[in-house]
């Protein structure tokens, strides 16, 4: 997030540097600032996912993925086979929808059955912008995007939320900056 600021002809740009959410790259277009944000990897540092295991074994029952996504008050997890590689997500609403409306019980169904398939999930490098992140979120109707590195180990695991709260903080920073400046 840059901060540019335009008086008569002077262009002041203010970066912030003790923000977690520094800008990485800029670049003119049109005579306008286009803003890289900083890249997921900074956004999982302090993800809820973080510090908890948000993978479960595809062949685990949904009751036992229900209770980890309990446990930790997330929305969603990660499913791995049995070469620990991601095989999917199974979110809360896989659950509900695949689940619970259709009268299956919980005990009897396994996770592999209900989660959305590895070959059908939208993933990100932790290299990527928060912007990229949100933008594929945003075109996929997704609201948990797995980080994979390029050699595909699953580096990470990130909600719409970890990002906007990324967002938002930056924003915060840059005014409380232009307030001590400009007050």
């Amino acid at each position: 997030f840059t901060l540019c600021i335009i008086f008569r002809r002077y262009k002041y740009t203010m970066f912030s540097r003790a923000s977690s959410l520094l800008v990485t790259r800029t670049a003119a277009v049109r005579g306008r600032t286009m803003v890289t944000m900083a890249p997921a990897s900074n956004a999982w540092e302090r993800s809820c996912y973080k510090d908890i295991k948000f993978t479960i074994d595809e062949n685990a029952t949904v009751y036992d993925a229900v209770q980890q996504l309990s446990a930790y008050d997330v929305g969603a997890l990660v499913t791995v086979d049995a070469g620990g590689n991601v095989s999917g997500v199974m979110s809360e609403r896989d659950y509900v929808c695949k689940v619970a409306l259709l009268g299956r019980t919980s005990k009897d169904t396994i996770v592999k059955e209900i989660s959305t398939k590895a070959a059908n999930i939208t993933t990100a490098s932790p290299d990527e912008s928060i912007e990229d992140c949100m933008n594929k979120m945003l075109q996929k109707d997704v609201r948990h995007l797995p980080l994979v590195g390029e050699d595909g180990s699953l580096e990470g695991f990130l909600s719409i939320k970890d990002l906007v709260k990324e967002v938002l903080s930056a924003k915060e920073e840059e005014l409380n900056k232009l307030a001590d400046k400009f007050l």
